[in-house]
């Protein structure tokens, strides 16, 4: 089975499917509040993805491009990517669904941000994640850093 990341449709079935994520989840991974505000608000461009294992949401992130990133990154980039949150329903996990989600947003070969949760430091250094700063609990992912260009 192909696994492919798919931006999420604003629909009632997708919110749905974030309803059966808020009973396995803690709250603060919790998406349905702020996709319920997309969706009051129309918003035809939805910064939420996911990945289905058959039909079935199995993992999702919310991922925002940001701008006005120089006061925040070294290199002194204006726009970046922030990974507000991801989760793997429990039935799903460790079998890369997460992993897939992180490489979809690096595939846009810009600097991303997370706030990391609930015990899941490792994963995003696993998944090349480093330290902001030493006094921040924010972790970047600089693809300059990955590939040994810096970013222009």
């Amino acid at each position: 089975m192909a696994i492919t990341v798919e931006n999420l449709k604003m629909n009632f079935k997708t919110m749905d499917e974030f309803k059966s994520f808020k009973e396995y989840g803690l709250e603060e991974l919790s998406m349905l509040e702020e996709f319920q505000i997309y969706m009051i608000e129309d918003n035809a461009s939805s910064p939420f993805y996911g990945i289905y294992y058959g039909d079935k949401l199995a993992a999702r992130m919310c991922l925002y491009v940001k701008k006005n990133g120089a006061d925040l990154l070294e290199d002194g980039s204006e726009k970046y990517l922030e990974i507000w949150k991801l989760e793997v329903l429990p039935q799903y996990q460790h079998k890369g669904l997460g992993l897939k989600l992180v490489d979809f947003a690096k595939s846009f070969n810009l600097p991303i941000l997370t706030r990391p949760k609930v015990k899941s430091h490792t994963f995003w250094e696993k998944a090349g994640f480093t330290s902001l700063s030493e006094s921040s609990s924010r972790l970047i992912w600089d693809p300059s850093a990955a590939t040994g260009q810096k970013i222009s």
